[in-house]
């Protein structure tokens, strides 16, 4: 009984991350959905400014604090290990549908491309963003990634494995194409108004944070494989010349890269 509501559980935190995820694409590029980043009637610009920063801090805090190993050692006392995963994208989800609720426009226009070629490359490459970040979770491995690996292992008995340190497709070329995608699919934007540059500098400047204790706890974790691999290829920007050495890969069958959280 315990295996089936921990799948129940991470089956109805995943199902609200996803619907939560699509929602955002298009709150991101102010497609057709009830309110958008610049959706909306304008109030003071301050108030504005205020409320959305503490939007992006709530999320920010509350992503960075439970993604840290010393956090889940605690909060796993509290939390059954199986679906502490779970909860991370269940507390993830429900402070980006925060955001996403009560969000203010800022609307006024910082830069607009007109040239329609330009405008649709632009757009191509919002797509282009969402869609490295989603097929990265996959070349990994998205379902462990948001917790349904281990509720399922629950109900089927299945043993954990060891982490594995992997480096598959564009993980070969940077450390972190997941946020990655996130930088461009933000700031590949016909029109950028105030509130959309906010919106892109806190969190493209949360992701540099984020990496940062990210790495760490890698490094904690896979010691100098991980210290080998990032001297071998760049963080963010892909470098022709800085690559995951395959040969060197081959003489450390261990070498690669743990999901990115």
């Amino acid at each position: 009984m315990g295996g089936i509501l921990a799948v129940l559980y991470g089956a109805a935190a995943y199902v609200f991350f996803l619907v939560t995820f699509v929602y955002a694409i298009a709150f991101v590029g102010n497609l057709i959905v009830p309110k958008t980043i610049d959706s909306g009637t304008p109030g003071p610009l301050v108030e504005a400014l205020v409320i959305n920063v503490v939007l992006l801090g709530i999320f920010a805090v509350q992503h960075s604090v439970m993604a840290r190993q010393g956090f889940k050692r605690v909060w796993t006392r509290i939390v059954p290990e199986p679906v502490e995963r779970s909860t991370f994208v269940l507390f993830a989800t429900a402070a980006l549908a925060l955001l996403l609720w009560q969000w203010r426009p800022m609307p006024e226009v910082v830069w607009s491309v007109e040239n329609p070629i330009a405008v649709t490359a632009i757009q191509g490459a919002f797509w282009l963003g969402w869609g490295i970040l989603l097929l990265s979770t996959f070349l990994l491995n998205h379902f462990e990634l948001f917790g349904l690996r281990q509720v399922f292992a629950r109900l089927m008995g299945w043993k954990t494995p060891v982490p594995q340190f992997r480096a598959p497709l564009f993980y070969k070329r940077v450390r972190h194409p997941l946020y990655l995608g996130f930088i461009i699919a933000f700031w590949a934007a016909p029109t950028m108004s105030m509130g959309h540059l906010l919106f892109s500098i806190a969190t493209t400047g949360y992701i540099l944070i984020g990496i940062f204790f990210e790495e760490r706890d890698l490094i904690n974790l896979f010691g100098d494989q991980y210290r080998r691999y990032r001297q071998q290829v760049s963080m963010l920007i892909p470098v022709p010349w800085r690559r995951w050495k395959e040969s060197e890969a081959e003489d450390h069958p261990a070498l690669g890269i743990k999901a990115p959280r």
